[in-house]
């Protein structure tokens, strides 16, 4: 035995895989791929100075860890925008071809699975990262290299970024759910995707029998690629698994028929899709349309319409959420749709029970919003019986039993007794969330458990949880190592900037981007409690309804102690200086749009912020600059129309090095 042989069993063992998981036309039997592979397996522990990561030994895992490493993209994965009907599909290409002239569509399968960016470094894998909130994902690269159908080289000389969908087979999910409880039953193929490519053991992932469509290269221009049906070409000829079912068509009509067809195979398929993905085909024509601020302007998804079931609404109960609101669900008869079985479905507000006419007792049709929400879509009134009964709202918490509150404009009613339990444990556990203090191991069940326990009844004992280390490690499923993880989570949490504690604090209708607005223009709390309705009002993106709940949040005595007890444990409460300087750009309303070369969007909003520049999302007669790059659309149309300055990176460069 060599390590010739090792290295031309590593080959072969490739293609043969290749085959297999790709090409599904295997040319060896198994026995024989059983034999080669444990043939390899002795020849790298003879010579284990020629391990390699991407050796077919290593995709079945084995590597556990504490946790996943954020990463931020370097180019945005945006999301689509979408459309549910054959006029919609019309409209979206009128507008295109009004725009761009008459062309060419390539319209593909729309997979129900986890979206992954794949990066290869020379031609050879290296890294792997979900979509996250689409500026910062995780490293997932030990679970998706267990993927088998993923080429680990490529061929390529240079540095390359591919994007996809992991997803799991129908055939996986239904053997993993066998013999498992009801209750332990993954629901569909995108959750059980999900979950396996989270496991922190990539034994458990590699487990799973994953799989991947891919189909972005997001600078496929860099590789003189011309179109999207070239992009396709090019990651099957390099090994990829591109879902053989996209098409090249010409108008709305024949994307309709495409549609349509796809629709009727839907079931027989061996992956879940949800609907159908179109885009204009050539990139110089994408390029034109380029992008608003969170999608492109030259894709767009077709939605199929979501399942729906009849069923009878059993009850109607009120769960209370961190900021005291109600909302309103129904308990249903349990039944069967998109693939798991419902109990339950929101019912929004006060106003939507009424609009809907919605009874206990009545037979309702439900769907799962979006795929996911299950919701009471209406009541069947033609079918309704002497047992059905209106629904009053409660004039009081359900948990507290204090006075509901209904807010002027606002549909929805709120318990505004701050030691409410049910606020108490919500609360808790959206400081812990990842967006807000990031404190892992403070989910939502964990807060629960402590709170039932009497160990996190505010949100400041989470910073005194080690005075119950004894009686925590004794829990089950807890043990000291969990424990000391957790503590320093908190203690990390303490040093967060000012934006994350803030929206973390819960403040009704403050979410991050507003949280963000806050910590930068008054930079402490302290000078953030001291606010007026009027100062809060003149600041951009703050509204007259978000300049009330702040006020009113710091004016009540329970929410300044709690911002003192963090302050006592040391918990920062200033946003950290930009080292702000005099420039050309100081105190200039600048909006970022296209794709720059040199920096990512994050990258130069923050050089710019630390040059003065007041960094706003939309262009109006109030914006001063608009900085543009490739595939810039609507918003640098309009800065010109409206006579604003523009200027390309080239400029925007030479500006700041001045």
């Amino acid at each position: 035995m060599s390590k010739e042989r090792l290295f031309e069993l590593r080959k072969l063992i490739t293609r043969y895989n290749y085959e297999y998981h790709v090409l599904d036309a295997p040319t060896i039997s198994d026995i024989d791929y059983d034999h080669l592979y444990r043939e390899l397996e002795e020849l790298e522990a003879k010579y284990p100075e020629e391990y390699d990561a991407n050796s077919p030994t290593n995709r079945v895992g084995g590597v556990v860890l504490d946790g996943f490493v954020k990463v931020t993209h370097q180019r945005m994965m945006m999301s689509l925008g979408d459309i549910f009907s054959y006029e919609e599909v019309k409209n979206w290409c009128d507008r295109v071809e009004n725009e761009i002239g008459k062309c060419s569509y390539c319209v593909e399968c729309k997979i129900d699975g986890l979206a992954m960016s794949i990066h290869y470094h020379n031609g050879r894998f290296f890294k792997a990262v979900t979509r996250g909130d689409g500026n910062v994902g995780e490293d997932v690269t030990n679970n998706v290299r267990t993927i088998k159908s993923i080429p680990m080289e490529i061929g390529y000389d240079g540095d390359i970024e591919i994007r996809g969908e992991v997803y799991m087979p129908r055939k996986v999910l239904a053997k993993l759910n066998e013999g498992r409880k009801d209750d332990e039953k993954f629901a569909n193929c995108r959750n059980a995707a999900a979950g396996s490519i989270r496991q922190l053991d990539s034994k458990i992932a590699a487990s799973r029998n994953l799989d991947a469509f891919w189909y972005h290269i997001p600078a496929g221009q860099n590789i003189i690629i011309h179109s999207q049906s070239d992009a396709l070409k090019w990651m099957k000829d390099k090994g990829f698994k591109v879902n053989p079912l996209y098409q090249l068509l010409d108008n709305a009509d024949q994307i309709w028929e495409y549609i349509q067809n796809i629709q009727n195979m839907r079931d027989d398929l061996p992956y879940d899709i949800d609907g159908v993905v179109i885009k204009v085909n050539d990139y110089n024509l994408q390029q034109q349309l380029g992008f608003t601020s969170r999608t492109p302007r030259w894709a767009i998804a077709y939605k199929f319409p979501a399942e729906t079931a009849l069923t009878t609404c059993e009850d109607i109960f009120i769960t209370v959420g961190r900021t005291g609101k109600c909302t309103p669900n129904a308990k249903l008869k349990p039944v069967k749709l998109a693939g798991s079985v419902v109990g339950y479905a929101t019912l929004h507000n006060e106003d939507q029970i009424k609009l809907k006419d919605i009874r206990v007792n009545d037979i309702v049709e439900i769907r799962k919003a979006g795929d996911i929400i299950p919701e009471v879509i209406r009541s069947l009134a033609d079918k309704r019986n002497s047992d059905s009964k209106p629904y009053e709202f409660p004039k009081v918490c359900p948990i507290c039993h204090m006075p509901l509150h209904r807010f002027e404009d606002e549909a929805a009613h709120y318990c505004i007794n701050n030691d409410c339990p049910a606020r108490v444990s919500s609360s808790i556990a959206h400081f812990a969330s990842r967006d807000a203090m990031n404190i892992d191991g403070l989910g939502e069940k964990r807060v629960e458990k402590f709170h039932e326990m009497g160990w996190l009844n505010s949100i400041e004992d989470i910073y005194h949880l080690d005075r119950f280390e004894k009686d925590i490690v004794s829990l089950n499923k807890f043990g000291q190592k969990t424990f000391d993880n957790l503590i320093l989570a908190i203690e990390n949490s303490k040093h967060n900037t000012l934006d994350k504690l803030i929206y973390g604090l819960g403040i009704r209708q403050v979410g991050e981007k507003a949280a963000k607005v806050l910590a930068n223009r008054f930079e402490t709390m302290d000078e953030l409690m001291k606010a007026t309705k009027e100062e809060l009002e003149t600041i951009s993106d703050i509204g007259t309804i978000t300049a009330d709940a702040i006020v009113s949040y710091f004016s009540d005595e329970a929410n300044i102690k709690c911002i003192e007890g963090l302050k006592a444990v040391n918990v920062n409460m200033i946003m950290p200086k930009q080292n702000k300087h005099e420039s050309y750009f100081t105190n200039k309303k600048v909006v970022l749009t296209g794709t720059l070369n040199k920096y990512s969007r994050k990258e130069a909003s923050e050089l710019l912020e630390k040059n003065g520049a007041i960094m706003v999302s939309s262009v109006s007669k109030k914006t001063d600059i608009v900085i543009y790059g490739s595939e810039a659309g609507s918003k640098l149309d309009k800065a010109r129309s409206l006579n604003i300055q523009i200027m390309d990176e080239d400029e925007f460069e030479s500006l700041i090095e001045e």
